[in-house]
C-alpha cells in the first residue's frame, strides 16, 4: 500500500466508527435483532472507488470494530460478524469497481450470482419448523418471498443503472456484489456464533434457528444498498472535481474501451 493508502485507510475507519455509531439511531432488525440499520456503509463504498480495495477493506474492518465496541460491546462477535463481512465486502467492491465490466461480464455475473446465493440462502427457509412462525411472524413462503424480491430487486438495479448511467455500471455491479458477499457471511456468522455463544446473560439467550440467516441477510441487504447506490455516486462526482488525481489514479483497466 502506498502511504496515502495508509492514511485513507485511517481516516476511512475514524469516520466510519463516528458516523456509523452516530446514524444507527440505535435501530436494529425488528425481531431477530443484533444487526443495525446502517446507513454508513455508503463510506467505505466511496473509499472503495477512490482509493482501492485495501483502503477500504482495512477501513472498513477497523471502523465496525470500533463502533461495535461502542454499540454491543463483544469483541468476539464483532471479530466473527462485523470485521470479516466489512472486509471481504468492501475489499470486493474496491476491487470489481475498478475494473472494465462490459454488458457480457454483468449479464453473467447476474445469472452466476443469483443462482448460487438463491439456492445457498432459500435452503434455511426450507428447513424453517412451522411453529416458529409464531416468533418471527413470518412463514417459510414470506422469509422466500423477501429473499427473492431482494435478488430481484438488485438485478434490476443492475440493469436499470447499466442502462440510464453507463458510468456508473461498475460501480453498481461492485456495490450489490460486495454487499450481497458482506450480508451472506454476516447472516451466517451471526448464526454460528449464536450456535456456540448463548447464555442467560449473553447477547444471544438461545441458539438462533437457521432460517435467521435469510432474514439476517436481507435486513442487511435491503437496509444498505439504497444508500450506497444513491449517496456514492454524487459524493464521488464531487471528490473527483475538488481533487481530478484521484480519477487520473485508477487503473487503466477500469476504463471504458
Amino acid at each position: 500500500m502506498k502511504n496515502v493508502e495508509v492514511a485513507m485507510t485511517g481516516v476511512c475507519a475514524a469516520i466510519y466508527a463516528v458516523v456509523g455509531r452516530l446514524t444507527d439511531l440505535g435501530v436494529v432488525a425488528p425481531v431477530v435483532g443484533v444487526v443495525a440499520f446502517w446507513p454508513a456503509a455508503v463510506i467505505p463504498a466511496i473509499f472503495a472507488v477512490l482509493f482501492g480495495p485495501w483502503t477500504a477493506g482495512i477501513g472498513a474492518a477497523i471502523g465496525i470494530f470500533i463502533r461495535d465496541m461502542l454499540f454491543h460491546g463483544d469483541p468476539l462477535l464483532s471479530l466473527t460478524a462485523g470485521v470479516t463481512a466489512n472486509f471481504a465486502g468492501f475489499f470486493l467492491m474496491g476491487y470489481i469497481a475498478r475494473r472494465n465490466i462490459d454488458w457480457r461480464k454483468t449479464g453473467t455475473s447476474i445469472v452466476v450470482g443469483s443462482i448460487v446465493v438463491t439456492i445457498g440462502f432459500l435452503l434455511p427457509t426450507v428447513l424453517m419448523p412451522t411453529e416458529s412462525r409464531s416468533f418471527t411472524g413470518l412463514s417459510s413462503l414470506d422469509s422466500i418471498f423477501l429473499f427473492a424480491a431482494t435478488v430481484i430487486g438488485s438485478v434490476l438495479i443492475i440493469l436499470a443503472i447499466a442502462r440510464f448511467w453507463p458510468e456508473w455500471r461498475n460501480y453498481a455491479v461492485a456495490a450489490v456484489t460486495g454487499l450481497g458477499v458482506g450480508s451472506a457471511i454476516i447472516g451466517i456468522a451471526v448464526w454460528t456464533y449464536s450456535q456456540i455463544f448463548f447464555s442467560p446473560v449473553g447477547i444471544f439467550r438461545a441458539p438462533a434457528p437457521i432460517y435467521f440467516i435469510v432474514l439476517w441477510f436481507v435486513w442487511t441487504f435491503a437496509t444498505e444498498i439504497p444508500f450506497i447506490l444513491i449517496l456514492g455516486p454524487p459524493v464521488i462526482k464531487i471528490c473527483y472535481k475538488a481533487f481530478p488525481s484521484l480519477e487520473a489514479s485508477r487503473k487503466p483497466e477500469s476504463r471504458e474501451k
